[in-house]
């Protein structure tokens, strides 16, 4: 029996048994030497903004240490960096890098499926123009904010194509590189390809772009002729607020809306909308589904206690959406109010309800 045909405790169990998982991979010796030994030879900080969807794991698909790349997760792969708290934490995150005497690489995810358009990215209608239209309106904020010199910051427009977990990198004259049309007799020769593609991109932040693009070829071919589920279905059983949800990369599980929007009501709406689709279809059970705020700290005493308030927030202010908008479903919410201690990834349930 697959997780999402488990009654609804078990399926919670499962989630909170798979986040200690991660914690532990994540602060084991061999992760943390891996993450060190990494940044001392690509110190380029990199920031990905991508889709809630599962089956975008960046650091798995280029073959990274975790905590390499920092995610920017949220329904639909739907940003703008007008958003005053999202791009307050871009800019931090600029900033810090800088005084370090780095740059940044940000790159700017869309999704699609070559084998089947369903399987595409339901933010967009699985309209992968839409999508690729709506990563290059990213790119021109980036633009605005950090400079169109891309000396300091340079934001790349990368499909993924979920089906080979492929990355296709765009370039600004509308040419392309698909890592799925490589082989790994091609690896010698992606420089000379990403500086053709992206002749402006500063020399540090290209060769810290070619272990992901390497690491991704090697992904890629490993997976040639290999049998994968391809699940089209949603089944998305969990409503996700907040941040600190590195752990799930299961497809088609969780809905993630991401503090970032001004109005986090619509996003929240919709995601309620999806699962109370998906009980009424019989693809998911309708004994209950998860509602899960989490928010990272990264020091004890007021970090942390404002991390506490702030779960409590988005958890509050969900449920009154969906208590709102779909009060049927609303009586089959399960609530876990947790935090994360982004150190170590750990998440702290601090509440059950």
């Amino acid at each position: 029996m697959r997780i999402h045909d488990r009654p609804i405790q078990e399926r919670i169990e499962a989630l909170m048994s798979l986040s200690r998982e991660h914690a532990d991979t994540f602060c084991s010796p061999s992760a943390w030497l891996a993450r060190e030994r990494y940044l001392a030879a690509h110190p380029t900080r990199i920031v990905v903004m991508k889709c809630m969807d599962g089956r975008i794991h960046i650091p798995h698909a280029t073959r990274t240490p975790l905590g390499i790349i920092t995610p920017f997760r949220n329904l639909g792969g739907i940003f703008h960096l007008g958003w005053p708290y999202l791009g307050e934490m871009l800019t931090d995150t600029v900033y810090e890098a800088t005084h370090g005497g780095h740059g940044v690489l940000m790159i700017i995810t869309y999704h699609f499926s070559r084998g089947e358009r369903a399987r595409g990215c339901a933010g967009f209608d699985c309209d992968k123009d839409a999508a690729l239209a709506h990563a290059r309106e990213i790119r021109a904020q980036a633009e605005q904010l950090f400079g169109h010199d891309h000396r300091h910051v340079y934001p790349l427009v990368c499909g993924f194509e979920t089906d080979g977990d492929a990355l296709i990198v765009h370039g600004d004259d509308g040419s392309s590189l698909d890592m799925s049309e490589l082989t790994l007799d091609d690896a010698g020769d992606l420089e000379r390809r990403v500086t053709t593609l992206c002749p402006d991109i500063p020399s540090d932040i290209r060769r810290d772009l070619l272990p992901l693009l390497e690491g991704n070829l090697q992904h890629v071919d490993s997976l040639r002729g290999v049998a994968r589920e391809l699940d089209i279905e949603h089944r998305e059983w969990v409503i996700c607020i907040g941040r600190g949800f590195d752990f799930l990369h299961l497809p088609n599980t969780a809905l993630i809306v991401g503090p970032y929007s001004p109005d986090l009501s619509e996003p929240i709406e919709t995601a309620a909308a999806i699962i109370d689709a998906n009980m009424k279809s019989a693809r998911i059970p309708d004994d209950g589904f998860l509602l899960l705020a989490s928010t990272p700290y990264k020091e004890v005493g007021v970090d942390r206690a404002r991390a506490v308030m702030k779960s409590h927030f988005l958890a509050d202010f969900a449920t009154r959406v969906i208590h709102r908008e779909h009060p049927k479903l609303a009586k089959r919410m399960l609530r876990r109010t947790a935090v994360v201690h982004w150190p170590s990834r750990r998440l702290e349930r601090i509440s059950d309800d």
